[in-house]
């Protein structure tokens, strides 16, 4: 595995120590956190993609985020939000390997926009995910939204991306009530996203979700081990610092 210790100096020359302040002050991992901006991670990511082939990419990727640092985590996600990637299995390992250890918004999300990426690339592996929606981990909840969110974007789904997108909402009758406000959140952005490219079906969803919401459901029992996260509800985009928006989409390399 590649030693990051390189690209870790890299990040630690731009922290700012106010800004980690702030930062871990939100997102209470207790993570070292160095305080670069999400458009510093993201101009070091692409030069760091174009440097590198496929596989110095995947192991670079992997030896950031092994170092629990949280840019690095956040650096490591950008490494592999790439649309076109042959072959990307390699990648796709990665994601999976990560995920059960994501334990916050920041770091769930840039995660998920790679895994993202990948399911789109090859949809049946959307199989490998579809039992986070009862994960006991609210992050992989959450993550299977986010992961699946370029099905609520496409303006013409064919037959098979309409499945997807019919199997996501189905799963999202629970979830849109869940328990955690991340989960929440990302089920309002999901259905938002789609409510402007098929209001009908979203004002269909609804009814649906309010027939269930009357009838009192046993609460399905959980898959996993992974404890209960007690994290407050994430704040929406609009909410943070100009400095601490997310990037804007990435130019594919």
């Amino acid at each position: 595995m590649e030693n990051p210790m390189q690209e870790l100096d890299r990040l630690r020359d731009l922290a700012d120590p106010e800004r980690a302040a702030r930062a871990s002050a939100r997102h209470k991992s207790g993570r070292e956190t160095l305080g670069v901006t999400p458009a510093q991670i993201e101009a070091l990511a692409t030069e760091w993609r174009g440097e590198r082939d496929l596989e110095a990419r995947i192991a670079l990727a992997e030896a950031l985020w092994d170092s629990d640092v949280h840019e690095a985590r956040l650096a490591a996600a950008r490494l592999l939000v790439q649309a076109r990637m042959q072959p990307d299995d390699g990648a796709w390992v990665a994601i999976l390997n990560w995920a059960p250890q994501i334990d916050g918004a920041e770091i769930a999300d840039a995660v998920m926009s790679a895994a993202a990426r990948r399911l789109v690339a090859d949809p049946a592996r959307l199989d490998q995910i579809v039992p986070w929606a009862r994960s006991r981990n609210p992050w992989l909840r959450r993550g299977l939204l986010m992961a699946t969110l370029p099905w609520a974007k496409m303006n013409n789904p064919k037959p098979g991306d309409l499945e997807i997108r019919e199997a996501v909402l189905a799963l999202m009758l629970r979830l849109a009530s869940d328990r955690h406000g991340a989960v929440r959140q990302a089920a309002e952005t999901w259905l938002r996203d789609l409510a402007k490219r098929d209001p009908s079906r979203v004002a269909a969803w609804h009814e649906a979700h309010d027939a269930m919401a009357e009838v009192e459901l046993p609460e399905e029992e959980p898959m996993d081990d992974v404890p209960e996260d007690d994290a407050p509800d994430v704040p929406a985009p609009q909410d943070l610092a100009p400095e601490d928006q997310p990037p804007e989409p990435d130019q594919e390399r």
